[in-house]
């Protein structure tokens, strides 16, 4: 089982970087930060651009995996976004994953309302959705692309000089319904899931069981090879926020693993409000628990 975190992106850098570094050096496998204008109750307060905050987490990690969850079509236009993810993939040597979700389609959801743009039924979302994940795939691979679909267009769009990672950099995709599965099938290296919404953990739980059924089904649909995707689950979507204890972390990641689950990841504990918990708990976490799950905590104390 690998183990990732999530560091939002509204600290300044100076009290941002500590967090990064520490993220490499507790042992966690990769580290993230949420890709939006403004996120929910936190739209008030400081937030910063994601791919500028992951350029400077490259230049203070090693070894560390680095990406975006998510970057959506509310946000970002493929053809300067492939720029964008060339650059970082770049910077950070190859340990760039791009992680990529169709957005919200809650009414009056930020990232829409922010820039004026009409809001799009579900079926839009998950149309563009398709089409953005395969426009910025071509983006990635070929070194030259020209596309005419229904939200988007590239005319002789160039890519050089390539990702560092070969042919691209790897594709996480989050999906929970079945059109957004088959993106996923097709593009993904990894697919992601947040679960259902829920107010009670148990019924949380039967509901990631049942998207996991539902991926295997999409995937053997697709005739693609269910040990080819890494299966991701984001723990703090559940009722109960993962680091509220090393118990808890614990209990919900062996939950992670019966369910086939190779990552889960968890979030950088904040003062208050959402993700409310005590550092202290997470590095009993990095220092008790990180070591046995065979990441790369559990090879650094081997060695």
């Amino acid at each position: 089982m690998r183990v990732g975190i999530v560091i939002l992106p509204e600290y300044r850098w100076w009290a941002a970087e500590p967090k990064w570094r520490a993220a490499e050096e507790y042992g966690f496998d990769h580290a993230w930060t949420y890709d939006h204008t403004g996120w929910r109750s936190l739209v008030d307060g400081p937030w910063f651009d994601a791919m500028t905050t992951l350029t400077a987490a490259a230049g203070v990690t090693t070894e560390l995996r680095i990406g975006t969850l998510v970057a959506s079509p509310h946000v970002r236009q493929p053809v300067p976004f492939a720029r964008q993810v060339l650059a970082v993939d770049d910077i950070s040597d190859g340990r760039f994953c791009l992680g990529l979700g169709a957005g919200t389609v809650t009414p009056g959801a930020y990232d829409v309302a922010v820039t004026g743009a009409t809001a799009l039924t579900p079926r839009q979302t998950a149309d563009r959705f398709a089409e953005f994940v395969e426009l910025t795939d071509a983006l990635l691979v070929r070194p030259k692309t020209d596309f005419a679909g229904q939200y988007y267009t590239a005319v002789a769009a160039r890519s050089a000089p390539g990702c560092v990672q070969r042919p691209r950099v790897p594709f996480l995709v989050a999906a929970n319904g079945p059109r957004t599965m088959r993106v996923a099938a097709r593009f993904g290296q990894g697919w992601v899931t947040t679960g259902p919404a829920a107010d009670d953990l148990a019924e949380w739980w039967r509901g990631v069981a049942a998207l996991a059924a539902r991926f295997d089904e999409v995937l053997a649909a697709s005739g693609r090879d269910r040990a080819t995707v890494d299966r991701y689950l984001s723990l703090d979507s559940a009722p109960l926020y993962s680091m509220s204890g090393v118990a808890a972390f614990t209990d919900q990641v062996g939950r992670a693993a019966e369910l086939g689950f190779t990552d889960v990841v968890t979030h950088w504990p904040r003062s208050e409000g959402v993700y409310a918990g005590r550092e202290t708990v997470l590095e009993r976490v990095a220092a008790e628990v990180l070591p046995a799950l065979g990441g790369r905590a559990g090879k650094k104390s081997g060695e």
